[in-house]
């Protein structure tokens, strides 16, 4: 495993940043399989199951739905919000295949594009908007109000429709029609934000939890 090793500074106890030993999540649980500790035995357990579910679902895609469903009920989230976000996943893939049917198949495109329509209805870009509402790895759409997935399902399936009747090629094209999306959605902001007289763009997210960072540590001590 040394070879997946990266060194980063991070800060010791002493509140000096030194080098430390560090590995992603994937090399983390590679290292818990080759430990020989008994202690080590519910993690590989736990990984053996997850395995198994995963195979699973290969062969019955179902459970990988009820899967889903058992996950954000246990976070706290109603079935009809549930309901909402399945189908706004099924409406992302749809805007993704109409964007490869017009010349567009890359992830680094598909993500290009989706932050022109983000930033042209939120004014940030979708890292951006992330790190507004204090999140990281978890997806952004889960941390959103329903006005602001209302919002975004308009962006992504006006640009679909747009992307459909202009018939664009290529990333150059697309960023145009998904601009066009993106302000479609901007318009109907900015008319909502006027009958409700506040912004709907909001820093709250669903995490239990919070991050925290070294400045923010740095000015507790303070």
């Amino acid at each position: 495993m040394y070879e997946n090793v990266v060194r980063l500074k991070l800060k010791a106890q002493d509140g000096k940043l030194r080098e430390t030993d560090t590995l992603d999540t994937k090399g983390i649980l590679r290292l818990i399989e080759s430990v020989p500790s008994p202690k080590a035995e519910p993690f590989k357990l736990w990984l053996a199951n997850l395995g198994n579910d995963r195979i699973d679902e290969v062969f019955n895609p179902e459970k990988a739905f009820s899967r889903a469903i058992d996950y954000y009920l246990n976070k706290g989230y109603s079935l009809e919000w549930i309901e909402k976000r399945l189908k706004g996943v099924l409406s992302r893939k749809k805007l993704t295949n109409t964007w490869q049917e017009f010349g567009v198949d890359k992830p680094i495109e598909f993500a290009i594009l989706t932050n022109d329509i983000y930033k042209e209805w939120s004014g940030m870009s979708a890292s951006e908007y992330k790190d507004f509402k204090n999140i990281r790895k978890e997806n952004l759409r889960d941390n959103m109000t329903d006005l602001e997935v209302l919002l975004t399902d308009i962006g992504e399936t006006a640009t679909r429709e747009l992307a459909k009747t202009y018939k664009p090629h290529g990333l150059s094209e697309n960023k145009k029609i998904a601009k066009k999306g993106g302000t479609i959605a901007k318009i109907t902001k900015e008319s909502l934000e006027k009958e409700l007289r506040r912004s709907v763009i909001t820093e709250d997210n669903t995490l239990n939890y919070e991050y925290i960072d070294n400045k923010k540590l740095d000015n507790k001590k303070a």
